[in-house]
């Protein structure tokens, strides 16, 4: 079975103190009531024939609702996750943006299960800015590894 390929963009800002990134809480009624681990960098499937960037960028829009910062994106590489079905793709860029002022698109789903009844759910229900250390408790395990290759590469400290 062929794993589905996703990309996404990990936007960071820095701060006094340290950098933050921006997360989305996922929405639907298995995330609704878990903070732990149910957070995500904004990304989805990439299209037959899309460069993964592109997908990344498209993603962003989409579970935002405002475009990817114009910043120049950096490669963070692939992580493996969704029980070893899913490959993600990410790039860091650097920006700011308003966390309150999201809109994501929805996804349809059998609610409550077995019912029959479809309900549509946000893909996120809500963003944050986030300090490195709560978004390491706080995004799915393993895109965790995002955050240290973005370390590595801008440091911790705020220019």
């Amino acid at each position: 079975m062929a794993k589905l390929r996703s990309a996404g963009l990990l936007v960071y800002r820095r701060v006094d103190g340290g950098v933050e990134v921006l997360l989305g809480h996922m929405g639907g009624p298995f995330w609704a009531r878990k903070d732990r681990h149910a957070w995500s960098i904004p990304k989805g499937e990439c299209e037959p024939g899309e460069e993964p960037l592109a997908a990344a960028r498209r993603e962003f829009e989409e579970e935002i609702g405002q475009p990817a910062p114009a910043g120049e994106p950096f490669a963070l590489g692939e992580v493996v996750q969704g029980g070893g079905r899913k490959i993600v793709t990410a790039w860091a860029v650097e920006g700011d943006l308003d966390v309150s002022a999201i809109v994501s698109t929805t996804f349809e789903m059998e609610w409550p299960r077995g019912s029959g009844e479809l309900r549509e759910f946000p893909e996120f229900d809500h963003a944050a800015w986030t300090p490195l250390d709560a978004a390491r408790e706080r995004m799915i395990r393993a895109q965790a590894a995002f955050l240290d290759r973005l370390l590595e590469r801008i440091g911790s400290q705020p220019q």
